[in-house]
């Protein structure tokens, strides 16, 4: 398991540190190689340069135990390293021979600028490459004048493109000497969308997923954030830091921090919420709290209820009269004498019924719905999942209780804000 004192750094800081085979020194970093799996492209093997005219090593990344700004610890015996003496196979690209000091050149081949490093991410045991840096500050920095840099440029003002605008690069690269071309004009870098952003979020791998997310702009992320489905928004909320989790809900509305917040465990909410602004924790806390009502306070017990026997023709000709006075109507719910939840048919399947055909023989049987003690917060999360009108609620024993429609959730939300 590789170990990194830093999750973000940038390979112009790591380029040249020495290489240890336990604590011996074998080299210098001299190249990271990379492949291009996904949106983020994934470094695969390290080369390290030797002296006294040894030839060069090109050892897989599994074989790295620890990455740091000052050295890289190589888990290889000290006699070893002779299976590790080869180029890098063609179909890797090297960042530092084949990506810094390149030119960027937009889609329509209009010059961006010049690589001058490339920030990388560490996630999950793996490390990617996750953005190009066009930046004066980083280029004074490859120079080797690190206090001109702070002095002359200002940090906070770095410009970089995420991987994700970078077009494949040759699959035969050689001796690689061209441009780097981007997937958008210069001009529409800051614009993607962030639906779109989340739709590549959503498609991503964990790593990569979270490598992407740490390398947007905190307006860009939190936007982002709230567009992710939530199982991604608590995946990327649980892998980042607690204050960059914070930043970027404090950049929300109350409401939409309470949206967030209350789908992750609560010890998890709260550590955040004691992160941000006491006005706003204050407003995102009473709003967590209002999720947290039973959903029966909001559900209602008029609904249509038939027995499986019910012919789907009699109800269609009959339908004014049975949903008449009822609260819930696009669905019918097959119970039994008793009252148990058997099933629900929509009333589309109704119209579509073939004669004869009874609610017991068109019925979904796999009814998802909501238990009597569950909240707003699992009532609103089951809507956005399945896009259902309404939800059954049941007891215990699947007794039937009632229903609460998409519309009432929908219309209890802005009071949430």
């Amino acid at each position: 398991m590789v170990t990194v004192l830093e999750h973000e750094f940038f390979l112009g800081e790591i380029l040249d540190r020495r290489v240890f085979v336990k604590k011996r020194r074998i080299g210098r970093l001299s190249d990271l190689a990379i492949v291009e799996t996904g949106k983020l492209p994934e470094v695969t093997h390290i080369v390290v340069t030797r002296p006294y005219g040894y030839p060069a090593l090109t050892i897989p990344w599994e074989r790295v135990v620890l990455i740091s700004n000052h050295e890289i610890v190589l888990d290889i015996g000290e006699e070893a390293t002779a299976q590790f003496e080869h180029a890098p196979q063609e179909n890797l690209i090297l960042l530092h021979d084949h990506i810094l000091d390149k030119k960027i050149l937009d889609m329509d081949d209009h010059e961006v600028e010049v690589v001058y490093d490339v920030k990388l991410a560490f996630q999950n045991g793996k490390l990617y490459a996750a953005e190009v840096d066009f930046s004066r500050y980083r280029a004074l920095r490859r120079l080797g004048l690190h206090k001109l840099a702070k002095l002359l440029t200002d940090r906070n003002q770095e410009n970089r493109v995420s991987w994700l605008y970078v077009q494949p690069l040759p699959e035969h690269l050689g001796s690689f000497a061209g441009n780097i071309k981007l997937k958008v004009q210069k001009e529409t870098l800051s614009e993607i969308h962030p639906v779109d952003l989340a739709d590549i979020l959503e498609e991503l791998e964990g790593g990569q997923r979270v490598a992407l997310f740490n390398a947007l702009e905190t307006e860009h992320a939190s936007d982002t954030l709230e567009e992710v489905e939530p199982r991604v928004q608590r995946e990327l909320i649980h892998a980042i830091e607690k204050e960059r989790a914070a930043v970027l809900i404090n950049d929300m509305t109350p409401a939409q921090a309470a949206d967030i917040l209350a789908i992750l465990p609560r010890d998890e909410a709260n550590a955040i919420l004691r992160l941000i602004d006491r006005d706003k924790s204050s407003k995102v806390a009473h709003i967590i709290g209002q999720h947290d009502e039973q959903i029966l306070h909001y559900g209602s017990a008029d609904v249509i209820r038939l027995p499986p026997s019910a012919l789907a023709e009699d109800v269609l000709d009959r339908y004014r009269e049975i949903a008449k006075d009822k609260n819930v109507v696009m669905y019918i719910y097959v119970v039994d004498p008793e009252g148990v939840l058997k099933g629900v048919v929509d009333i589309r399947e109704i119209v579509a019924a073939e004669p004869g055909q009874k609610l017991g023989d068109i019925m979904t049987e796999h009814v998802i719905g909501l238990p009597k003690n569950a909240t707003l917060r699992d009532a609103a999360m089951l809507f956005e999942r399945y896009n259902f009108r309404a939800l059954p609620i049941t007891d215990d024993n699947d007794h039937l209780l009632g229903a609460v429609s998409s519309h009432d959730i929908r219309s209890i939300r802005p009071r949430l804000g």
